[in-house]
């Protein structure tokens, strides 16, 4: 296919393309229980995005999935639980990937999520989607699917 990344996969399309309005899609890191989890999700399965870091997978992502302007959190990310360090390659990972999704959508509230609330979000998520090349801690967002526009782009209110 002309211009879509090639870590899009055939399932991952499908997956971005079925959830709806409000759904949610979880981009975890290698290290997430990512198995476990997606047993509680829409889609059982987990969609592996072989190789891929986070920040390499939310930009493929990002590139085509309308995010939901309308909510007031519509992308968490890990963050560590109260009285634990945040080890700087965990600032890192989230510095570059939430930069890479202000990038593919301007002005969209991005904000942290405690680690065990994450876990637990994760759970009602559509889908998870594991970035397995990514080492680097607390690599993990959640991102709430929004509407596109009659010009193709987010709709905004």
């Amino acid at each position: 296919l002309k211009g879509i990344n090639p870590l899009l996969s055939a399932d991952l399309l499908r997956v971005l393309r079925s959830a709806g309005h409000g759904d949610e899609i979880a981009i975890v890191d290698g290290n997430f229980p990512a198995a476990s989890t997606a047993l509680d999700c829409v889609e059982e399965d987990v969609i592996q995005m072989a190789g891929a870091d986070a920040v390499q997978s939310l930009d493929a992502i990002c590139a085509h999935f309308p995010l939901d302007y309308f909510d007031e959190n519509p992308v968490l990310y890990m963050s560590p639980s109260k009285g634990t360090d945040y080890p700087d390659l965990g600032k890192q990972v989230h510095t570059e990937g939430n930069a890479v999704i202000s990038e593919h959508s301007p002005g969209i509230n991005i904000q942290p999520l405690e680690r065990f609330a994450f876990y637990s979000r994760a759970k009602e998520a559509y889908a998870i989607v594991q970035a397995s090349g990514e080492r680097r801690p607390y690599g993990n967002w959640i991102l709430k699917k929004g509407c596109i526009g009659q010009d193709g782009k987010d709709l905004k209110p």
